[in-house]
Order: C-alpha cells, then structure tokens, then sequence
C-alpha cells in the first residue's frame, strides 16, 4: 500500500475512540472490540447479500449462500486485514502478543468487522456500505463460480444422485491427540463405484470433507466416469 491504512480512512472514524476500540483485543482490555465485532458481522452479511443479490439476478438462493460464505469467512477477512497490515496497529495484550496474535486469523478477522461496526456508528449505512465494498475491492469482481465453491461432500453426494447411485458413508475410525487438539480419521466409502478411501482432519467434519475431496479425485481418475 502506497500509505498507512488508518490515514486512508475518513478522520470522523479515526479520530474516534471507537477507532482505537476496534483495535483493542480483549486481552488487551475488558473494554474491548466484541460488541463492535458483533455489530460489524452483522452489517457485512447484509451489504455482502445485497451485494450480491443485485450483481447475480439469475442466481438461486444456495449459490448466493455459496458467494456470501466465501467473501465473509475467516480467510478472506484475515486475508483483507494482511492487506492492510491492520495487525500492525492491533493492542494486544502481552500474552497474545508474544504468541503472535497480530498474525491470527481468528483476531484479525474480528478486528475486520469491528471496524466495520465502528464505521457505521459513526458515518452511518451508506458511507459503511461503501466502505465495506472498497475493502473488499477486485475480490468482489473475481469470485469463483458457485459450482466450484460446493463443498466436497455436496459435490460428491450431488454426482451419486444424478446417476441414482446409493449416497456415500462415512465411517469415524479413531480419534488421537489431546483434546484441544484432536486429530480425527474418517473412511468415506462410495460401495456403488468401489470406491474407499480414508482422510484425517482437526474434526470430524474436516475430516469427511477431505475424504470425500480424495473421493472425487478417485473419480477423475477412472476411465469411462464423467463428471
């Protein structure tokens, strides 16, 4: 970026307390950016749905769905805040400092949509609007289709049942590791196609996603199926 983010942004918001609340983790503080987090998640779903219910007038309820869960998640949030080196400007406490809290996904994201709520209280829906469109800027012109953003089992369940074929199952063969940090293993076997294969991922549902992700791939590979 050609200048620092907080100077890019209109003085009424960074000239507010609000402003350095948006930054302030609640380790930092119990006067915090959760009630604003709280406030700006709610705001991005309604801009990113209208959005996108206005740009894709053709476009049924669950590829919406699709669009708004890749441009609000965890990810892309965090991916924005990098950009803009919001993690330079975080008031973290020390704990979450030393163990690099500016670089997570999960606070960076917040920090996100605090700034968001802050927007809003203090310029109101048609400047946050335009805020929120401009942070997300090219990625709103380059979304994937809404096929590709299908989840693995979606996509698999989906192939099974245009051919009338029995669904997959899925099978939890163990769990390892401490609780806060499990590791499951998962066999997703498709009986019609012969297919078995076996993922692991930090839950259960990861797990299957990933199972059923080598699935599709078994699929590519075999000679005579068409996906």
């Amino acid at each position: 970026m050609s200048s620092k983010f907080p100077d890019r942004l209109p003085a009424a918001l960074k000239n507010s307390p609000l402003f350095e609340l948006a930054l302030t983790h609640r380790s930092a503080s119990g006067k915090n950016y959760e009630r604003l987090e709280f406030l700006g998640d709610a705001l991005l779903g309604l801009v990113i749905g209208e959005w996108l219910y206005h740009r894709f007038p053709e476009a049924k309820e669950g590829e919406l769905s699709r669009f708004r869960a890749t441009l609000v998640r965890r990810e892309t949030l965090a991916s924005i805040a990098r950009e803009n080196r919001l993690g330079d400007y975080l008031r973290l406490g020390s704990g979450e400092l030393k163990s690099g809290g500016y670089r997570r996904d999960s606070i960076l994201s917040d920090t996100v949509e605090a700034l968001i709520g802050a927007h809003y209280l203090i310029l109101g829906m048609e400047a946050t609007r335009e805020f929120i469109l401009s942070l997300y800027g090219a990625r709103l012109e380059n979304l994937p289709s809404a096929e590709s953003l299908k989840d693995p089992k979606t996509r698999l369940q989906e192939f099974l049942q245009s051919r009338n074929l029995d669904l997959p199952e899925y099978h939890l063969l163990g769990t390892s590791g401490q609780a806060h940090r499990q590791t499951f293993r998962v066999r997703c076997k498709v009986a019609a196609l012969g297919i078995e294969v076996e993922a692991a991922g930090s839950s259960r549902r990861k797990a299957e996603q990933a199972a059923a992700e080598m699935a599709l791939q078994r699929l590519d590979g075999e000679d005579g199926i068409d996906r």
